[in-house]
């Protein structure tokens, strides 16, 4: 009968898997709950193809408990009911541990319903997820557990996997590997255990005269290695990183999360969030380069990819290396925060708008003054509320346009 190589390969002790060492090496705290033996309600939070299922495997045969494995986008309340209609027979004597994979599928309703189940502690929960379980999971679920995140695997380790996937598939064929080959695959495949053992296989069942060659692993592996989804964490964490990599000033690593949305085919994403970057993070400091953003931008749209790479590199580039300045930013969120709280007040009769009949009598615009009829455009009057006439909100920043400005504005305002 036919067995998968993943299967054959799978790790039956905690020191035989792959990676996680922040969690199952000697001192890692996953490691001494399962060594004491009495397991908690937990949440395995990470992407597929890096040990959750495996580790989930181990802890049930470490603790003499049943298994019992259900996928969330197929299993409704019904089996978990058929699972707790076991645990006073001889089926599962310890209690049983269910591992509800992609729990993320469950409604609320059905989530809310394992509480039940779990609280009389006959039954151990532990719940996978690819999406961060802190948006998809529920409170009630989330404060009954332990949430242990699971890091892609290193490229080192997961080239032992793969080396040892090989030594594992060919056996006594006698096929030979070219050299090279175990560190692509495991360099192609993004952590993925899985997606590396599956690309092994694949090589062996199919290699010819020459072995598994270079070439072939190449084309097996090829785009393998992208971690992407438009809805999913990976989405909002790449384009997080791409603003802070252009806020810190560092072109390279911004060029490197902008091809990474680039070649998951996410232009619009990584658009919106350099048209704000522009603004937010550069600001006044350079004030014309939201408009050059904004051409680059344009220029994309207009050459479609994978031309467009090229003036959104610019675009990328001029914003990592330009002075930067968030004023702008920091003095609509303070003058919002403001407004929300209610601290607003009447608007000063004089700045009213007076452009139509009977204004005057309203006595709109009476004695407003005009700046452009003074020296420098500027006369001094109040403009905000009188609840709030002391607010302030912007502070000039520590570059050279905002201090040009400011020094220009101390000048005028302080000579009249």
């Amino acid at each position: 009968m036919y067995q998968p190589l993943a299967d054959k390969i799978r790790p039956k002790t905690l020191d035989d898997v792959v990676g996680q060492r922040h969690l199952l090496g000697k001192t890692g705290l996953l490691r001494r709950v399962i060594e004491s033996g009495t397991i908690p309600n937990m949440i395995f939070y990470g992407p597929s193809g890096v040990g959750k299922t495996t580790v989930a495997s181990i802890i049930a045969k470490q603790t003499e408990r049943k298994l019992y494995h259900l996928n969330a986008t197929t299993a409704g309340i019904a089996d978990i009911k058929a699972i707790i209609d076991e645990l006073d027979t001889f089926l599962a004597p310890n209690g049983a541990l269910v591992y509800l994979d992609e729990i993320q599928y469950f409604n609320k309703k059905q989530q809310q319903s394992l509480l039940e189940f779990i609280e009389t502690g006959k039954m151990t929960l532990i719940a996978s997820t690819t999406e961060n379980p802190y948006f998809y999971v529920y409170n009630a679920i989330l404060s009954r557990s332990t949430v242990f995140e699971f890091r892609p695997i290193e490229v080192e380790d997961m080239q032992h996997a793969v080396e040892r996937a090989f030594s594992l598939a060919i056996g006594d064929k006698g096929t030979s590997v070219e050299d090279g080959v175990a560190a692509y695959i495991a360099q192609a495949v993004g952590g993925d255990v899985r997606k590396a053992l599956g690309a092994v296989e694949l090589l062996v069942l199919g290699a010819g005269e020459e072995g598994v060659t270079l070439a072939d692993a190449q084309q097996a592996a090829q785009r393998s290695n992208m971690r992407y989804d438009r809805d999913g964490d990976s989405h909002y964490d790449i384009l997080s990183a791409l603003q802070k990599s252009i806020r810190g000033s560092d072109p390279d690593a911004a060029l490197h999360y902008l091809a990474r949305l680039l070649e998951a085919g996410d232009m619009i994403s990584a658009a919106r969030r350099m048209l704000v970057i522009a603004s937010e993070d550069i600001g006044l400091a350079y004030p014309q380069c939201a408009a050059i953003v904004k051409a680059c931008v344009d220029s994309a749209f207009q050459l479609g990819l994978p031309e467009a790479r090229i003036p959104l590199a610019e675009a990328v580039i001029l914003m990592a290396t330009a002075p930067k300045s968030n004023s702008a930013a920091a003095a609509i969120d303070a003058a919002m925060a403001d407004v929300r709280a209610g601290r607003t007040g009447d608007i000063p009769a004089h700045i009213k708008d007076a452009h139509y009949g009977g204004a005057q009598k309203l006595g709109r615009g009476l004695t407003y003054q005009y700046p452009h009829a003074f020296p420098n455009h500027w006369v001094r009057q109040q403009y905000l509320p009188d609840e709030i006439k002391n607010a302030h909100y912007y502070d000039y920043g520590p570059n050279k346009t905002e201090q040009a400005a400011k020094a220009y504005w101390e000048r005028i305002k302080g000579a009249k």
